[in-house]
């Protein structure tokens, strides 16, 4: 089995400059402040969200809040890259596995879909809000995106041609990436939908068989 390529692009805790020292602590707070707040962007929208709303959900003083984050645009910016770190470390634990490489794919799937629908409503927000970030940073979000369909070509890649896997073409594995990220981003997209008719274990099953079925 071949390793995940991490990407070089990844967005940096350093992007986001902070007063606190100790990184895990940072990161910590951090996570603390997007999970308080993601709900709050979309219940109010993004423009009428203050950072003292954000700082109550938080159990954060305004004082403390700023020294973790200095805008509102900085937490769009770490939403995006709290993400990637799941996504990233799910499809990594699912490829330590011993199974058959077709199951294998099969549970980097499953692995990423449990991560779309436990984080819907920050992937949610990400597509609503980031027309409101910096240029550099939308631009830098929007490479965030390709980054994590890039984990699923890496992970595809690394078994194109091995045992039983077919060996696929550059076109092919780029497809097959891009169906994987879209597929499982759509459960948050249209969960108004599709919720309503599937359970999301129904959802992983029918689309893993439809993905792979491009593959096999």
């Amino acid at each position: 089995m071949g390793k995940i390529i991490k990407s070089k692009m990844l967005i940096s805790d350093a992007e986001v400059p902070t007063q606190i020292k100790n990184p895990e602590l940072v990161r910590e707070r951090r996570r603390q402040i997007i999970d308080s707040t993601v709900k709050l962007f979309i219940e109010h929208g993004y423009h009428k969200t203050t950072t003292r709303m954000i700082a109550k959900a938080s159990n954060f003083s305004i004082g403390s809040l700023y020294e973790y984050v200095s805008s509102k645009e900085d937490l769009l910016y770490l939403v995006c890259k709290t993400i990637h770190e799941e996504v990233q470390d799910a499809v990594e634990k699912a490829l330590l596995n011993t199974d058959k490489d077709k199951e294998r794919i099969a549970q980097v799937i499953r692995q990423y879909f449990y991560v779309c629908d436990r984080m819907a409503d920050h992937i949610l927000l990400m597509y609503q809000v980031t027309q409101f970030l910096p240029e550099k940073w939308k631009n830098d979000v929007l490479l965030n995106e390709l980054n994590i369909t890039d984990i699923f070509i890496n992970a595809l890649s690394s078994l194109s041609g091995k045992n039983s896997f077919p060996l696929l073409d550059g076109k092919i594995l780029n497809l097959v990436g891009h169906n994987i990220s879209i597929l499982g981003q759509m459960w948050a997209f249209r969960r108004w939908h599709v919720q309503k008719k599937f359970t999301i274990e129904e959802y992983i099953k029918i689309q893993t068989d439809f993905i792979l079925g491009l593959i096999f």
